[in-house]
């Protein structure tokens, strides 16, 4: 299982924030390209960027921050934040990402997730970010009616690389992830799942590793930024 670092960026910052709230952040970083390469350094063999202020302006407003982390690092980059149009998607991925991240687009504007998957097949990951049980959308500043057991069968058929299910309620709060939420992502899940959202200790990570081999991996990212969980260790624990 891949321990995956989290680069989000706000306003050409390497932040972290609380349950997803732009009010609540902490800037731990002026250098993402730097804070990437850290983490390279320290073994990780994927990086998931976020462009906070572009999710909910609904296109990107970081590209020279991730540009510049393209340029430092030579592991492979998944992105995303306000990608709602094809021409986004391809904007990335002929730069060098690896793969993009659908979230909001996923909900109002399905005919992406159609092309995107038709043209990028195996290339495209949705986003989940779940509050009560419910999807949150436009950089978690808006909560949809849509249920996440609703929305993952109509996922269903697509060439998906992944699913990534964030509990926002444990996101930046170090509480350790929702295990029992993650359990039910990954029995209904078309494909492999990758968790987010409070990870905080290597038990949490072994405890999402024992859902089974269709989760991929598990994004970390106020935890390291604090020094609460080493990276080194925390891949050496799931390798």
């Amino acid at each position: 299982m891949l321990v995956i670092p989290a680069v989000d960026l706000k306003d050409g910052r390497c932040v972290r924030l609380r349950r997803g709230d732009l009010r609540e952040e902490t800037v731990y970083s002026e250098d993402a390209a730097g804070t990437a390469l850290r983490w390279e350094r320290l073994g990780a063999k994927l990086l998931h960027v976020v462009d906070l202020n572009g999710a909910v302006d609904g296109h990107p407003r970081n590209l020279p921050q991730i540009e510049a982390i393209l340029k430092t690092v030579s592991i492979p980059l998944q992105v995303g934040g306000g990608i709602r149009t094809l021409e986004t998607v391809k904007q990335y991925l002929s730069r060098g990402i690896s793969r993009v991240v659908l979230g909001t687009a996923v909900l109002q504007d399905r005919s992406l997730l159609d092309q995107a998957c038709r043209e990028f097949p195996m290339r495209i990951l949705v986003g989940i970010d779940a509050r009560d049980g419910k999807v949150a959308v436009r950089g978690w500043t808006s909560q949809s009616n849509v249920s996440v057991k609703e929305l993952l069968p109509t996922l269903s058929g697509y060439p998906l690389c992944g699913v990534i299910y964030t509990d926002i309620a444990r996101d930046g709060m170090l509480e350790g992830p929702n295990l029992s939420a993650l359990r039910e992502i990954v029995a209904g899940s078309p494909a492999p799942v990758i968790a987010s959202g409070g990870i905080t200790r290597v038990e949490d990570l072994r405890g999402i590793k024992a859902l089974g081999s269709k989760v991929e991996g598990a994004i970390v990212g106020k935890a390291l930024y604090d020094g609460k969980l080493d990276l080194a260790t925390a891949i050496a624990a799931t390798s």
